[in-house]
């Protein structure tokens, strides 16, 4: 296989691939094998047709199913070949197909390159979590107030589930502290997030944002119908929603792809759970201090 690369403004690039000899041949006898032994031609059993008239009945459907074939094969091969992170689906152009030969151009969206570093270390200020007797005491007041009752007492723990008041009390003392403790960590993150994308710039690819804007966009739609919006009044919005997602989209996106960076660095897994991978491994590479 030859392929050539050139590089493309807006991070794209042109691939011109080119194979010949045994890989498209045998992908041409393979279809043709295929062909004789389903097609139906008049004064054959089926499976028994002379290659001969096969290929004269046959050759435009063959020519077109070896393309479909083996075009995304050796495209994927060119791109594996090249190390190329591809980010949308390829724009094929100038195909060449011949019995021995098959060449094409393919025009990719790549991933940016970025130079993502100084992202171990990170200074932490962990605050450490406690729960005031008052806190557990608003929270019960709270639900009390839901269910109209006069009195906190046993017989109100348990209405709640709970066989006293004392259970009741360590289980709303630990819901407060998880509830803290997840706020707190989020906001370990979102300081993580902040250093590790700091200071860096790069060209994020437009069919990403796009992706991402469509994506929350679909979300949107269903909260708003589940608040009760008609539908047409949902759609009447949708530019409006596009243009104040869009922020929050190239946000997104160029957050996941630093941390992508950083999963390859580190040789993380590059699956869905990537982000996830990559901040625990932040977390545990991080300098921490408890205030």
């Amino acid at each position: 296989m030859k392929v050539e690369v050139k590089k493309l403004e807006d991070g794209k690039r042109e691939l011109r691939v080119e194979v010949a000899g045994d890989v498209v041949k045998n992908k041409f006898e393979e279809v043709y094998k295929r062909i004789t032994d389903e097609a139906r031609v008049p004064g054959f059993r089926p499976g028994h047709a002379p290659r001969d008239i096969i290929e004269k009945n046959f050759a435009a459907h063959a020519h077109e199913q070896v393309l479909k074939e083996l075009v995304p094969d050796i495209y994927n091969q060119a791109v594996d070949k090249e190390g190329l992170d591809v980010v949308e689906l390829p724009e094929i152009t100038d195909v060449k197909l011949e019995r021995d030969a098959l060449s094409f151009k393919a025009i990719v969206e790549t991933s940016p390159e970025i130079n993502v570093k100084n992202y171990k270390g990170i200074k932490i200020n962990y605050k450490s979590i406690s729960v005031a007797p008052d806190e557990i005491k608003r929270n019960i007041d709270s639900v009390k107030e839901t269910r109209k009752l006069e009195k906190v007492d046993d017989s109100f723990a348990r209405t709640l589930g709970y066989p006293n008041m004392q259970e009741l009390e360590k289980a709303m003392e630990r819901q407060i502290y998880l509830h803290k403790e997840n706020q707190e960590r989020q906001r370990i993150e979102n300081e993580i997030i902040e250093a590790v994308t700091k200071g860096l710039d790069f060209k994020i690819p437009q069919s990403l944002i796009d992706r991402q804007c469509q994506e929350m966009l679909r979300q949107a739609k269903v909260d708003l119908a589940l608040k009760g919006f008609p539908r047409d009044k949902i759609d009447e919005q949708e530019k409006n929603l596009l243009n104040e997602l869009q922020p929050e989209a190239v946000k997104q996106v160029k957050i996941y792809l630093v941390l992508s960076a950083i999963a390859k660095i580190e040789k993380l897994p590059v699956d869905d759970h990537m982000p996830r991978h990559v901040m625990e491994f932040l977390l545990r590479e991080a300098d921490w201090k408890t205030n």
